[in-house]
C-alpha cells in the first residue's frame, strides 16, 4: 500500500470500505468465511467448558462473520451448541420458555441458568471444604 502511494502519489485507501477490503485481503485467511460456516454447521462447535458468556461471545462473533440474521436459525445453532443441561433446562421450562424465534431471550435464559449453576458450584465447593463439626452428646 505504501509502495503504491510512493509510485502513484495516491494512498489506495480512500474510504472505510477500501480499508475493510484491504484489511480482509491482508489479514484474514482466504477461506475464513467457509471455515466459520463449517464450524457452525458442523458438529464440533460446542460450549464445552466455557461459561455461557464466553460461548455467547464466540457464537455471536461467528454468526456476525457469516452474516446469519434469521432469528430461528440463530436460536437453533445457539441451542445446539449449549451444554446439554443448560439446553434442556431452557427447552423444558414449563413457564416463560423463550420462543424459538427470539435469540436474545434464549441468550438471557442461558446466562441466567449458567450464573445460577456457577454460584451453586461455588457454594458447594465452600460447604464441602468446611470442617465438619463433631457432634457431642450431652448426658444428664
Amino acid at each position: 500500500m505504501f509502495c503504491q502511494e510512493a509510485d502513484t502519489g495516491v494512498f489506495p485507501i480512500q474510504t472505510w470500505g477500501d480499508f475493510e477490503q484491504q484489511f480482509r485481503l491482508h489479514f484474514f485467511p482466504a477461506n475464513a468465511e467457509a471455515d466459520v460456516i463449517n464450524a457452525l454447521e458442523g458438529t464440533s462447535y460446542y460450549q464445552g467448558n466455557w461459561t455461557v458468556d464466553d460461548y455467547l461471545d464466540s457464537f455471536q462473533a461467528l454468526v456476525s462473520d457469516v452474516g446469519y440474521t434469521d432469528p430461528r436459525t440463530l436460536v437453533v445453532k445457539f441451542q445446539r451448541g449449549l451444554r446439554l443441561g443448560i439446553q434442556n433446562q431452557i427447552a423444558t421450562m414449563p413457564y416463560g420458555r423463550p420462543a424459538d424465534t427470539d435469540p436474545d431471550v434464549w441468550y438471557r435464559a442461558a446466562r441466567r441458568i449458567d450464573q445460577v449453576r456457577l454460584a451453586n458450584k461455588a457454594f458447594q465447593s465452600v460447604s464441602c471444604s468446611a470442617p465438619s463439626a463433631s457432634l457431642k452428646t450431652i448426658s444428664a
